[in-house]
């Protein structure tokens, strides 16, 4: 039976066959293995986000988590659900975007110094003016992404704008289960 969830998620999700962490889940007669393929199809059936949103938000959390065939697959089904490559870009590009960001803004959290806190950023964002996915959008990716790389400061900035733009914390929620259940398949995939 886990064999046949292995398989099924493998199939699912184009990895290749010989995916370390699900074998051992498997040879280890893990029933994990049977919440995680339910936990991945449940965030991906999100109720509050367009199947599109959702696979944007998935392949910018596989694109921040380095994830080679995570991001493959999330980009083949944005572009089924006629996601146009600048949306593809942009995803990937605020994953990049926040990466740096969260460093930044982590680092004048720790280090508490208005010093810090007072010199300039200096680093170009322009992207985020006028975002080919529309602001509300880019900054739930935002908000995804900075939840992933634990920058308490960017997590709150980017859902008080997600607010702001007239979403609810049901969206926020859905993008931050995909991001949450993503990530622990990078887990096991990689």
């Amino acid at each position: 039976m886990l064999q046949e969830i292995k398989e099924e998620l493998i199939a699912e999700l184009g990895l290749e066959e010989n995916s370390n962490g699900l074998s051992q889940l498997v040879e280890g007669d893990s029933r994990y293995i049977r919440d995680l393929k339910l936990n991945v199809n449940t965030a991906l059936d999100a109720e509050h986000l367009t199947a599109k949103e959702a696979h944007l938000i998935g392949l910018a959390i596989a694109v921040n988590n380095k994830s080679k065939p995570l991001t493959e697959f999330f980009k083949n089904q944005a572009k089924a659900m006629e996601a146009s490559d600048a949306e593809i870009a942009e995803a990937i590009a605020c994953a990049s975007l926040m990466s740096a960001n969260n460093i930044l803004y982590r680092f004048r959290h720790f280090a508490n110094s208005d010093k810090y806190q007072n010199m300039p950023a200096r680093m170009r964002m322009n992207i985020m003016a006028k975002p080919v996915l529309g602001k509300e959008l880019f900054e739930l990716i935002s908000l995804a992404v900075s939840a992933v790389n634990g920058c308490e400061a960017c997590v709150k900035s980017h859902e008080t704008s997600v607010i702001n733009l007239g979403s609810d914390e049901q969206r926020i929620f859905d993008a931050i289960r995909i991001a949450s259940v993503i990530t622990s398949l990078d887990k096991v995939t990689g």
